[in-house]
């Protein structure tokens, strides 16, 4: 026994050594000590820019630390390539944006990363102070878009843990345009009035993660739009919002579709929507296949489970149109709890391009202590085991 630990001993310390050396070798940028101060006021952009050019233009990894404390960004836009693959932002303290309107009116995304290969942010919070905004949007003034809290563009090998996003103006944290991206721990807090102030966004981007994470927003907790392959979403807890969404698709004629979409394991309680597949009532070659919801818990959810193929905001651009995007292969397997409302599953499917494919495997959703209702329109597939309310697929 001694002998084998002996070995193992001796075999592990050239790992040990390199670990060490690497750890030695990192570059690690502390804003306060390159001047940016705590005190929620002085802008501490210019030393993150500094920071930023500092690591990327490292050949070895860099991490880049934001201490405790409070520090407001005017905003920050980090950009690659860099000469190494392993940039680490780590965040103990606080983010905080000007909750002057006007401030980021004419900026996409408060914090965003481009054509980074490599990236961790780990901990921390970002305060997106959106409550202007959404105050001007509810009044019906003219107000800007706003902006997005957290935004990940043509990036590869992304980790985002343990962040936490409040009071983003519009979307808290998109990923767009990325591959093999590892989200886990993330928390999102807004009101639930908050206007389109989705949790997380994905749209064209493939091998994306999603893990134990709690969202609460008044929008989509996530959405999942045009060019979203291979998504995988477990263990995430939504409400208030407006559930998880594929969609909405088919805005433009010519896009392209979502495949390889898998939700488990997620709890709803009392959103808007479930699981909702939505796209736009117009023509378009955009598709859904290929997508998994599985083992979800509902706690009085107004539409648990729906496939809406006729959305038209404000009914402009598309009245009396048919939906042109393809849904195929959906599965709908243990998903068991309340709705807030009597139709617990709705499929309003095109009645041009109906939904083909759909399973429904043990599902149990009630409204007011009985088995809640089905309808369906345009829906074929399946049902096999207890399915409650009773399948009306063709």
């Amino acid at each position: 026994m001694a002998l084998c630990e002996t070995l193992m001993l001796l075999l592990s310390l050239p790992l040990l050594l390199l670990l060490n050396h690497a750890l030695a070798d990192g570059l690690t940028l502390d804003i306060v000590s390159l001047g940016a101060k705590p005190d929620g006021k002085t802008d501490a952009s210019p030393v993150l820019q500094t920071a930023w050019a500092k690591a990327c233009d490292s050949t070895g990894p860099a991490t880049i630390h934001v201490p405790i404390g409070t520090f407001y960004v005017q905003s920050g836009s980090f950009n690659g390539p860099c000469k190494n693959n392993a940039i680490t932002i780590h965040i103990d303290g606080t983010l905080v944006a000007s909750s002057d309107i006007q401030v980021l009116a004419k900026t996409k995304a408060w914090i965003g990363f481009k054509d980074v290969n490599g990236l961790s942010i780990h901990g921390g919070v970002i305060d997106g102070k959106g409550s202007g905004i959404w105050d001007c949007k509810h009044s019906g003034n003219d107000c800007p878009d706003g902006a997005r809290n957290l935004e990940i563009t043509n990036a590869q090998n992304v980790i985002i843990n343990g962040l936490t996003s409040i009071n983003s103006q519009i979307f808290n944290i998109v990923v767009h345009g990325c591959q093999n991206v590892n989200i886990q721990g993330v928390k999102v807090s807004d009101p639930g009035d908050s206007p389109n102030t989705d949790g997380i966004h994905v749209q064209e981007s493939s091998d994306v993660t999603i893990l134990s994470s709690n969202i609460g927003t008044g929008d989509d907790c996530i959405s999942i739009g045009p060019g979203t392959t291979n998504l995988w979403i477990e263990s995430v807890t939504c409400g208030p919002g407006h559930g998880i969404s594929i969609g909405s698709l088919g805005k433009s004629a010519d896009e392209p579709g979502v495949k390889n979409v898998t939700v488990t394991s997620s709890t709803f309680s009392e959103t808007t929507n479930g699981v909702r597949i939505k796209s736009w009532g117009r023509p378009s070659s955009g598709f859904a296949t290929d997508i998994h919801f599985q083992h979800i818990t509902l706690d009085n959810v107004k539409n648990p489970i729906i496939i809406d193929q006729d959305y038209c905001p404000h009914d402009k651009g598309c009245p009396h149109q048919d939906s042109g995007v393809k849904i195929s292969d959906v599965t709908y397997e243990d998903i068991k709890g309340t709705s807030a409302t009597e139709i617990g599953v709705k499929f309003d499917c095109s009645p041009t391009n109906p939904c083909t494919g759909l399973t429904l495997e043990d599902i149990k959703v009630t409204y007011n202590d009985q088995i809640a209702k089905a309808s369906c329109e345009g829906a074929k597939g399946t049902a096999s085991g207890v399915v409650e309310p009773a399948s009306c697929l063709e």
